[in-house]
């Protein structure tokens, strides 16, 4: 029987838009009768439906990852890193159907979609895979005679992920691999926007071979999310939630769970500053700030939003970027594609406040026509001050903020001038000063090691590694749209805490139990 892509085992499609995404629930693929359309931004068509989950299947979802806890807690850590690996095989294999699937849920293009999240999602299964056996516990020494102590590390239980649409594989996979490999059993909710790939996510790991119940994926429509999230956080089964997405969002999870004293791990929304330099490489700082801004139209949580250029370098700053620009957004290349038209309106209604309060267009075109109400061309706003709702509001779509600073002193102060604290960027050729300018940055991670650069005939993507000289610790001379599997990721101040990635993503989901006895 085909059930959504697979028949047998056996990887196959299903686009008809009468087609209904399931939910997993304890190894199962569920639908019932209430479902919701899936419109994709590219065409504005109903693409396919998704399924949408119950209080009462939500429940079910979290009683079948509360019963297979007890044998997944104490599965050895070769058997868990072997799934781990087949997932990352399978998921290789299905990529051009994920990819498709991507593509027509969200509106992302190849450079996003097959370039950056794909591979991402890949390498974080092996990496994770790899770590599964570092997990130690260890033996203190008791401060009186005659008595010993172990400290264990143990699994909490269930974990309920939440996972938005703009990343779906990577932040997806995230939100459940390092909590397995920990030993804890998942609920996974998925975004309304991109049910079909998130489904991709459950299949997968079945495909694997992971045990009935040890994950569930489930979604519902936009309507249901209060019942059915407050259903599952407040449930007694449930020991620990993450969630990645909007500070609005995070800060209602966030409450709900603290009046149940359950922890939370959060990735949040973003106000990234890039800070340019007097010293700065202006051709490499110009595509460094054009990339990190419009990479996936703006939708990103670590996107660009303010460029912080010194002065004595902003005349020439501002001609490379409008370069840049043309180079990997000109007016020949397609606008690119919002999730969904009131993101759109949103941008265009800060640029247009900005605007009435005396700043400038340096690049893009704020009335330019396009084909649908999910597109906008990129925009960069010059001159924005404090008194401009672009200059606090996080965008998440294709416009960014250019602010002339005259000292590093003003650059810092403006770049946390913010209530976010997620990602930033320093430009500049003197490390000495870019390690001084980073130091006081008040960020939960600072730019990355790769950068992805549209090629010349903008039809696609290409990886381009940063030289030898680039790549060093103190994530200077790049953008700051970076998730590396082996980096510690997370945000600070509202944008949020705790750290995905990496030995400390499994840490998240471990706690200690300290046993002691006398001798």
């Amino acid at each position: 029987m085909t059930t959504n892509g697979h028949e047998n085992g056996t990887h196959v499609s299903n686009h008809s838009s009468d087609h209904v995404v399931p939910l997993l629930i304890n190894g199962k693929e569920i639908t019932n009768e209430t479902t919701f359309d899936v419109v994709s931004p590219v065409s504005g068509k109903v693409i396919w439906k998704g399924t949408s989950v119950s209080k009462e299947q939500a429940i079910e979802a979290v009683e079948a990852a509360q019963a297979a806890f007890p044998a997944w807690s104490k599965t050895k850590p070769a058997f868990k890193r072997d799934i781990l690996l087949r997932a990352s095989d399978i998921l290789k294999s299905w990529g051009d159907e994920i990819c498709e699937y991507m593509n027509n849920e969200t509106g992302s293009v190849d450079g996003v979609s097959r370039y950056f999240n794909l591979p991402l999602g890949i390498e974080q299964l092996k990496d994770v895979a790899g770590r599964i056996v570092t997990v130690t516990g260890s033996i203190p020494v008791c401060g009186d005679e005659g008595k010993s102590a172990l400290m264990y590390k143990e699994p909490y239980g269930v974990v309920f992920g939440i996972a938005p649409w703009n990343s779906p594989i990577t932040l997806g996979v995230r939100a459940i691999t390092y909590a397995l490999a920990a030993g804890n059993t998942c609920v996974l909710k998925g975004s309304e926007m991109s049910p079909r790939c998130f489904w991709a996510i459950g299949s997968i790991f079945k495909a694997a071979g992971l045990p009935d119940g040890v994950l569930n994926v489930i979604f519902h429509r936009t309507q249901d999310a209060p019942e059915v999230t407050s259903a599952i956080i407040e449930h007694p089964f449930v020991k620990k939630i993450n969630f990645t997405g909007s500070t609005a969002t995070g800060s209602i999870i966030a409450a709900q769970a603290g009046k149940l004293l359950k922890p939370v791990l959060m990735e949040l929304g973003g106000k990234a500053p890039a800070i340019v330099l007097k010293e700065a490489n202006l051709e490499k700082a110009a595509e460094g700030c054009a990339v990190g801004a419009f990479m996936h139209s703006g939708q990103v949580c670590m996107s660009t939003e303010r460029i912080l250029v010194h002065s004595s370098i902003a005349e020439k700053f501002r001609e490379a970027l409008k370069t840049a620009m043309e180079k990997i957004y000109g007016k020949e290349s397609p606008a690119p594609i919002l999730v969904h038209g009131p993101p759109v309106q949103k941008n265009k209604k800060l640029v247009e406040q900005a605007l009435s309060k005396g700043a400038k267009i340096l690049a893009g075109d704020l009335n330019a026509k396009e084909h649908s109400d999910t597109r906008m061309r990129p925009i960069v706003v010059d001159g924005v001050t404090k008194d401009m709702d672009l200059y606090h509001i996080e965008s998440f779509g294709p416009t960014v903020s250019l602010i002339v600073v005259d000292s590093e002193e003003e650059a810092i102060e403006i770049a946390n001038d913010t209530e976010y604290g997620l990602s930033a960027s320093v430009f500049t050729e003197d490390l000495a000063a870019g390690l001084r300018v980073a130091k006081q940055i008040e960020t939960g991670y600072a730019s990355p090691f790769h950068s992805f650069l549209l090629s010349a005939d903008a039809a696609e993507w290409r990886d381009q590694s940063i030289e030898a000289d680039d790549n060093s610790a103190v994530h200077i001379n790049n953008m700051t749209v970076h998730d590396e599997c082996n980096l510690p990721h997370g945000g600070a101040k509202k944008s949020g805490w705790g750290r995905f990635n990496g030995t400390a993503g499994i840490e998240e989901f471990l706690r200690i139990k300290c046993v002691t006895w006398a001798d």
